[in-house]
């Protein structure tokens, strides 16, 4: 069994073939999957694929890209929604140096007030991070001494301090296809220092298709794929890195092991 525990059902490459995507993953093994809120303000839609869909969880949160369209949504309001059955994570947010789609100081004023919400709720926080590494780890070094949050470092392709910071502050890490890819020798290298109790897989899919799929669209089954390059990593066998992949999902994500009667 595996888990993609992070992607986004509702992006048009996804939803507009939404049956053949879930059954595609199912015959790959990938049993449970996690869509992953951009705007709190599409709540309804995240809920109504995982009330549709027994494989789905979602999260509820404002992805740093839109935390300009979506900057004062307060911490209560996060915090009421995400106490739906299904609704197992805060996020994603974070900060995104690359693009710069929102402005710096509102991306992290948007990041802490979802801190605050993992914080209050227990729920693990997905943060974004690219090309932020310095600015993300003051800000999480500063907010875990206010008090713990649970949280996941997604799609990780950053540096290895923010790794080691992150996994020292009790985060986990989450690899998506990047990992596969070719010219990905440093995230690869990465990887094998996390600790195995630390280590997630996900697709953050219909982005980042990994090898042989790599420039096509995206999809929870091919997180299978990325499971096999980790295994090589940390040097253990398919079976065993899904193993520990999931034991590792149902502990950040208990509220999805309750759900699931584990």
């Amino acid at each position: 069994m595996l888990i993609d525990s992070h992607c986004h059902l509702d992006f048009p490459d996804l939803r507009d073939r939404l049956p053949d995507v879930l059954a595609a993953a199912d015959a790959a093994g990938v049993k449970r999957m996690v869509t992953i809120s951009t705007l709190v303000g599409r709540y309804e839609t995240y809920r109504g694929l995982a009330e549709a869909h027994e494989a789905v969880f979602f999260s509820v949160g404002t992805h740093p890209h839109n935390a300009a369209t979506e900057p004062d949504v307060p911490v209560e309001r996060i915090v009421e929604l995400s106490r739906h059955p299904r609704c197992i994570a805060i996020g994603e947010a974070g900060l995104d140096y690359f693009y710069d789609k929102s402005p710096r100081d509102v991306q992290q004023q948007v990041f802490r007030t979802h801190i605050a919400a993992a914080r209050g709720t227990g729920l693990p926080l997905v943060i974004h991070a690219r090309d932020a590494d310095e600015d993300m780890i003051a800000i999480l070094t500063d907010e875990m001494e206010r008090g713990p949050f649970k949280a996941v470092l997604h799609c990780f392709s950053s540096g290895e301090k923010l790794a080691s910071v992150g996994v020292e502050l009790g985060l986990y890490v989450s690899f998506s296809g990047i990992l596969t890819f070719r010219n990905s020798e440093e995230i690869r290298r990465i990887a094998g220092l996390v600790p195995r109790d630390r280590l997630l897989v996900e697709t953050d899919a219909p982005y980042l298709a990994p090898i042989p799929y790599r420039g096509k669209t995206n999809e929870p089954a091919y997180v299978a794929h990325t499971a096999r390059v980790l295994a090589d990593v940390i040097g253990v066998p398919e079976a065993e890195v899904a193993a520990i992949t999931t034991a590792n999902f149902y502990r950040l994500f208990s509220k999805a092991a309750e759900a699931n009667g584990r």
